[in-house]
């Protein structure tokens, strides 16, 4: 008996120890395992963390996109380049000296052809500029009271339209012609005139012309009946449109002798104060027949260009006229001193039997023959033009 209880003790203390290893192990399987899952866990938390944080600092795609994108390269301001041109042409008078008869005068022509008529054959020039103007030489009024002297010139207060049907949108009225039927018919002049919407200067009263959103300004003087006098208006007429700050200034003095091509030397010297008290160009008249051009300090004088539509004589012996051209060129509002000039050779009538108020453009060797002749009597100025009319190489 105790030899067989014995072996039941050494069996059950060998089961015991059996199970007591296998719960061991069991448990130390456990905790590895349980330890191994709080690592990955933490690690997870980590990872996600880092992600969280990245997600929150720096925006999607943003450092891929930002990185491939180059700056913009800075442009400047491409320039604001205006050009305008200015014609300007001779004496015109709308009407006919009271010595004449009807037969053969301007109110018959226009009493048959109509408003349009006498500025048709320069008309496509005038239109295609921006600005037109002529000297204005008599009066529009109905007024009888003629101030006495030789030739009195007048014609119809709706001759004004006239000027509007050939796109001319401005005169000159300082001349020997303004006062001929008294102050009734300067003012009836100047109240038709601005009814027209064409502007006038003379003497005190200057002339202002917008257009491309530039300001013209320009005066006017009739040196043939006040000297030297003219030398005030001229000057302190400049002088106002430099304060008021306009972008080009004209003078326009009527001077020298009737029927001589050559200026006198008062019209050199006054034409040339012009400039030095800041006109940018200088138009002449009242000779009735065409002088030089001078260039004086990168400016033009022009000192005379003749009769144009000139109603004060039904016949006259030199035909020969010209349009004078001058574009100026403003970048950024400032004008450019480029010289940018020509002349366009034109008859005073489209006949040369007689005059029939319609200027007209030569052609051919007819528009080289008053090239040549303005070249002649630009000579002595210093200055030559080409058959196109632009300014040539001085030989």
């Amino acid at each position: 008996m105790l030899k067989n209880a014995g072996k039941w003790t050494v069996l059950l203390i060998l089961t015991v120890q059996v199970f007591t290893a296998c719960r061991n192990v069991e448990e130390t399987a456990q905790m590895s395992f349980g330890q191994e899952n709080r690592q990955s866990a933490e690690m997870f938390s980590e990872d996600t963390k880092a992600e969280e944080t990245s997600a929150e600092t720096i925006p999607e795609e943003t450092v891929s996109q930002e990185s491939l994108q180059e700056e913009p390269a800075s442009q400047e301001p491409e320039d604001e380049i205006v050009t305008l041109t200015i014609s300007a042409a001779g004496d015109v008078s709308l009407g006919k000296l009271q010595i004449h008869d009807y037969v053969g005068t301007f109110p018959e022509m226009y009493d048959l052809k109509g408003a349009g008529y006498f500025f048709e054959s320069v008309k496509p020039i005038f239109e295609a500029d921006d600005m037109t103007l002529v000297n204005f030489e008599g009066v529009l009024s109905l007024s009888h009271e003629r101030v006495e002297k030789t030739y009195n010139i007048k014609g119809d207060p709706e001759y004004v339209h006239i000027l509007t049907e050939g796109s001319i949108e401005a005169v000159s009225l300082g001349n020997n012609h303004r006062m001929d039927y008294g102050q009734q018919g300067c003012d009836d002049t100047v109240a038709a005139l601005e009814e027209a919407g064409v502007v006038y200067a003379y003497d005190s009263y200057v002339g202002y012309y917008e257009t491309k959103g530039l300001t013209v300004g320009f005066v006017s003087v009739n040196e043939v009946y006040d000297g030297a006098a003219v030398e005030v208006f001229l000057e302190e007429g400049i002088a106002r449109l430099q304060q008021e700050e306009v972008d080009l200034i004209i003078a326009c003095c009527h001077w020298g002798n009737e029927r001589e091509n050559y200026p006198e030397e008062y019209q050199t010297r006054l034409g040339r104060m012009c400039i030095d008290w800041g006109a940018d160009l200088v138009i002449g008249h009242h000779p009735h027949v065409l002088q030089g051009i001078e260039e004086y300090n990168g400016r033009y004088i022009v000192y005379s260009l003749g009769n144009f539509c000139f109603g004060g004589n039904k016949n006259p012996s030199v035909k020969d006229t010209m349009i004078f051209q001058q574009t100026f060129t403003f970048v950024n509002g400032e004008k450019q001193e480029d010289g940018d000039i020509r002349i366009i050779p034109c008859y005073i009538s489209s006949v040369q039997t007689r005059n029939d108020y319609q200027p007209t453009p030569a052609g051919g060797d007819e528009a080289n023959r008053i090239i040549d002749l303005v070249n002649t009597y630009s000579e002595e100025l210093g200055l030559q033009f080409d058959y196109e009319g632009r300014p040539a190489a001085f030989e």
